[in-house]
Formats: C-alpha cells, sequence, structure tokens
C-alpha cells in the first residue's frame, strides 16, 4: 500500500521571520503506521502537491486551525479524482464535526496502536466515517520514536542552518491556561514517557539541536531530574517550554544542554522578572511568548509591556494576539459572552483579531500588534536576534566538540514551490 501523507500549508506569522521546522505530527503518526505501508510525506510549506501522482490513500495531518482551509482544498481534489481521503491531527481533534464533510474518514485521539486496524478497515472497504480515540489515551510506554526518514532533510534549513528537530517526552498537561487546548487533547494528567525510552530516541536522532515540544517541563520535579541527568552525556542542545523554576533542576537543564526557552510574559510582575533572570544565570537564553488582547490589556498597559520585555532584555519575543481556538477556556467565555467576531479559520493565525477586547476595539489591538513588534525590534528584526541566539549555540557546541557546520554548498532559503489551487 501506498500512503501519501501531507502537511498543508498555512499563512504565517505577521512580522516573524519565515523558517521551518520539520513538522512534528506526521513523523509520529508515521511510527504509528505498520512499516510495509510505503509513505510519501510532502510538506506543503516547502514544496508542491503533484496531485497526478497516484497513492493508495491519502492522509492529511493537520496541526493549526488556520491550515485547514487549504486541507479542505486538497482533500476535495484528490476525492474528485476517486481517492480515499483520511485526516488527523489536532486542528482535525478541535473542528472534527466541520473535517468530517471534507473526508472519508476522521481520525481522533493519539495514533499509537491504532493505525492497522483502520488501514485493515480501508483495504477491507469498509471504512468507518470517524475513528474517535478521544479521552482514550493509549498506553505512553507504546509511543515509540518518530519517523524522522520521511522527512526531506535538505528541506529544513535557513540561510544554511539546519533546524531543530521536534520531540516530546510526555504528554497532557495539568496546568490548563486559559489560551490552550491540550486539557481536551492530550488530557488533564501529566503522562510521562519512560526516561529510557525518551534518550534512546535523542540519541537516535543525527541532529545535535531539538526542540522538546511538551507544553511544559515543570509539571514533575523527580522525573525531571531523572530526565536531564540522562541527558547530560548526549550533549544535545535543546529549546522547549517553560522548565520548573527550581536552583536544582535549572542547573541540571543548563548541563543537560538547554539552549534558550520559551517563556510566557503576562505581566510586568517581580515573578517574572526573576524567573528571567534566574534563566540568564544558567545561560539559559528567553524567547518571549506574549499574548496580546488578554482582558486585562488596554493599550497603556501594552506599552508597558513592551517596555519591560526590553529592560529585562529579552533575547527574542514573539508576539500574538490572543486567538480563541475551539475547546479552549478562553473560547468558552468569550462564546457565553458574545465577542466572537469571526469563525473564518484562516484569519485563526494568532496575528489577527478575531474576538471583541474588552478595553479596546479590535482596530487598536491590530495597531498594538504592530506597536508591539516594531518597537522591541527597533533596533533589529527578529532574524538578526534570533541569529544571536543561534550564535551562542554554536559557541556551545565549539566549546564541547559537537558542532558541526552544515553543508555550504547546499542551496540556502526556502525553496517556495507551492501549488496553488
Amino acid at each position: 500500500m501506498k500512503m501519501k501523507l501531507i502537511y498543508p500549508t498555512w499563512p504565517k506569522l505577521e512580522r516573524q521571520t519565515e523558517f521551518h521546522l520539520p513538522p512534528h505530527g506526521p513523523v509520529v503518526f508515521a511510527a504509528a503506521v505498520p512499516p510495509e505501508v510505503e509513505i510519501d510525506f510532502i510538506d506543503e510549506n516547502l514544496e508542491a502537491i503533484d496531485f497526478s501522482d497516484p497513492a493508495d490513500l491519502v492522509a492529511l495531518s493537520v496541526m493549526l486551525t488556520c491550515q485547514l482551509p487549504r486541507a479542505f482544498e486538497i482533500a476535495r481534489r484528490y476525492r474528485e479524482q476517486g481517492m480515499t481521503v483520511i485526516f488527523g491531527g489536532i486542528a482535525v481533534m478541535l473542528h472534527a464535526e466541520e473535517v468530517a464533510l471534507h473526508a472519508d474518514a476522521v481520525f481522533l485521539g493519539e495514533a499509537e496502536g491504532r493505525i492497522q486496524a483502520m488501514l485493515d478497515d480501508f483495504k477491507a472497504g469498509t471504512l468507518k466515517p470517524v475513528y474517535d480515540y478521544m479521552n482514550n489515551h493509549p498506553d505512553i510506554t507504546l509511543v515509540g520514536t518518530a519517523r524522522r526518514d520521511i522527512l526531506k532533510r535538505e528541506l529544513y534549513n535557513y540561510r544554511g542552518v539546519q533546524m531543530l528537530d521536534l520531540v516530546h517526552a510526555s504528554r497532557g498537561c495539568k496546568f490548563d491556561c486559559f489560551p490552550c487546548c491540550t486539557g481536551y487533547l492530550g488530557g488533564k494528567k501529566f503522562r510521562p514517557r519512560p526516561v529510557d525510552q525518551v534518550i534512546a530516541e535523542m540519541e537516535s536522532i543525527e541532529n545535535n539541536r531539538l526542540f522538546i515540544v511538551d507544553n511544559s517541563l515543570a509539571q514533575d520535579r523527580q522525573w525531571l531530574k531523572e530526565l536531564f541527568t540522562a541527558m547530560i552525556p548526549l550533549k544535545k542542545k535543546w529549546v522547549s517550554h517553560p522548565i520548573l523554576d527550581d536552583p536544582e533542576i535549572l542547573k541540571l537543564a543548563a548541563d543537560a544542554g538547554a539552549w534558550y526557552v520559551y517563556q510566557a510574559v503576562f505581566d510586568t510582575s517581580d515573578t517574572i522578572r526573576n524567573r528571567i533572570r534566574r534563566l540568564k544565570d544558567h545561560g539559559i537564553g528567553i524567547e518571549g511568548t506574549i499574548i496580546l488582547g488578554t482582558d486585562d490589556q488596554d493599550e497603556d498597559y501594552i506599552k508597558r509591556l513592551v517596555d519591560f520585555l526590553l529592560e529585562v532584555e529579552l533575547d527574542v519575543a514573539e508576539f500574538t494576539i490572543m486567538t480563541p481556538f475551539p475547546h479552549s477556556p478562553i473560547r468558552a467565555q468569550l462564546e457565553r459572552e458574545g465577542r466572537i467576531l469571526s469563525n473564518n479559520w484562516l484569519d485563526y493565525s494568532a496575528d489577527k483579531v478575531v474576538f471583541q477586547p474588552k478595553q479596546m476595539t479590535p482596530e487598536k489591538l491590530q495597531e498594538m500588534f504592530h506597536y508591539a513588534w516594531d518597537t522591541f525590534y527597533a533596533d533589529g528584526g527578529y532574524a538578526l536576534k534570533m541569529g544571536e541566539l543561534f550564535k551562542s549555540v554554536m559557541r556551545r557546541e565549539m566549546d564541547d566538540g559537537t558542532y558541526r557546520r552544515y553543508n555550504p554548498r547546499t542551496r540556502r532559503g526556502f525553496k517556495g514551490a507551492r501549488e496553488q489551487a
């Protein structure tokens, strides 16, 4: 059987330099597909889809809400040719009923141990319209090493710099933060993978730079101690979401190769200021993730927040507009209050206002989004500041003998070949 696995393109975040990490969902899904199935993976962000190339089955892996319009168009084209199309991924779980209108089958939930049954149904001509495993998580020990061999590695570089590989060490999150859908998607219980399995996967990744995509590395102190201790000999350099703000854990994280963290900055308190200082004290960089448009923010608040970010000398900042994704706590609140302005999923790209802010007009919030990006990067753009972070990791790699120069003869930049239907 030949399966065409497609990751659709989507509109990128305004003001941010466009670069592409190897997507995680498709390689995790591919690991759950039986090895006798031939997988042809296309990342449409970097290469065109050849709709004339035949396959037995087309699978669309959709992570983001704003990918859905393009995913529906791809599905339409294949189904008009008489091909069977299945959907899976985060956005599919968030929009299951709508996606079902465009698919022969939708897969909901985590894939490990479940794909063979769906493929058997397909072969028998009895494919079900929905395979629903939501809130029925597989044994976490079934989560194996992702199938990164399906990636076209040469596509994932930016100006000669090889991009990070993604890996996850746990699933689920106990914090249930207001803008996040993780509680709905992966459950509100922390589910750590066995440390030896995580280390085995990390060892198998040729790339020295990783992005640990767990929603939080602050949920189980003892597991973190074991994980970071086991990571130290690997000499990998890695990025993650927030790390537990604990002296011993931060020291272990730094020793294990913590490069920089995505740190939510939601106010100008001493709590945030001190957390940033402690990360810097351990040589860990910070990319602030700043949501604009929460109910406590007005125009002056956003200006003070940007001033604060400059004062504490964040390495990089990523500003987004609060976006009420389906099944997030904030979506439920805004729906109750009648404040949702648009359900055009293309606009759910976190840089457009799709709800009524509490303390300003939608137009003013859009203006303040541009103000935040332009003010923070007034002395150098996003690419320049991110370049400084990459320079820092290269110095560390040179110090410990793990630096490998990317092939300078390979064409730099993006191919940009995309078929627009």
